[in-house]
């Protein structure tokens, strides 16, 4: 057993401060452990949002030493405890108090996108079919646990603040998963450039590395999008074959 410090954010929306927390850690524990040894031992008021600690839930999305991180994933043992471990709340969103923060502006995103919007059925007992291959193409994208880890370390939204014209990583999905699916009929595309901001993404793929689901977000959901984007708003071929077909 060995004692490590954890220099934790406390405040809300008017601001706050760091404070310092000495606690005893053993072998096997992850930050949210830490978290709530320090919450029961010395600070019984610390606000900290979690659920499931199995990394399924999303809830205790947060930042260990300015990485957004899944508290319930990140293994003490990989962080160096010589020195004080920061945890802090999630910077592209409101605080609340502590290291819980208002990530309500997604859900608020997610209604402005058109839904699933379904061709007529292709089958006699009223289903559709579809290619396997199409199928596994957007399974992928479903693994999403909504964290919002990607919405965090986005530059757009975490340095720029562009919330009002960016939905960023997390939506990107949720709309390739949509514009990719073949029996889907909805078109997207002005929206993802004018409304949606797909243009401002960079393809830095900053978000692709903190998703703890492992999808591939940038090559196989913002790239295709952008792509699209290009082919049915600016392509120069694509604009005159749809004068031709108007």
């Amino acid at each position: 057993m060995a004692s490590a410090t954890f220099r934790i954010w406390r405040g809300d929306a008017e601001g706050g401060e760091y404070q310092d927390y000495a606690t005893e850690v053993t072998e096997g524990m992850v930050v949210l452990d830490a978290v709530h040894q320090v919450q029961a031992e010395s600070a019984n008021d610390l606000a900290v949002r979690w659920n499931c600690k199995a990394g399924k839930c999303g809830s205790c999305s947060a930042e260990v030493n300015g990485n957004p991180k899944l508290m319930c994933m990140t293994r003490l043992n990989s962080l160096n405890l010589d020195e004080p471990v920061t945890i802090e709340p999630m910077k592209a969103f409101p605080v609340v108090r502590d290291l819980v923060t208002d990530v309500s502006w997604n859900y608020e995103v997610k209604k402005r996108i058109q839904p699933f919007k379904p061709r007529p059925p292709d089958a006699e007992d009223g289903t559709w079919r579809m290619q396997q291959s199409d199928a596994e193409r957007v399974q992928e994208f479903r693994k999403c646990i909504e964290c919002f880890l990607c919405q965090d370390v986005c530059h757009v939204l975490r340095d720029h603040r562009l919330h009002h014209e960016f939905i960023g990583p997390r939506f990107f999905v949720y709309s390739a998963a949509l514009e990719m699916n073949p029996l889907d009929t909805a078109d997207r595309t002005s929206e993802l450039a004018n409304d949606f901001g797909v243009g401002y993404c960079n393809i830095t793929k900053c978000c692709t590395k903190v998703c703890p689901e492992e999808i591939t977000i940038t090559d196989n959901a913002i790239i295709p999008l952008k792509e699209r984007v290009v082919d049915k708003l600016y392509d120069p071929l694509s604009r005159l074959l749809r004068v031709f077909r108007s």
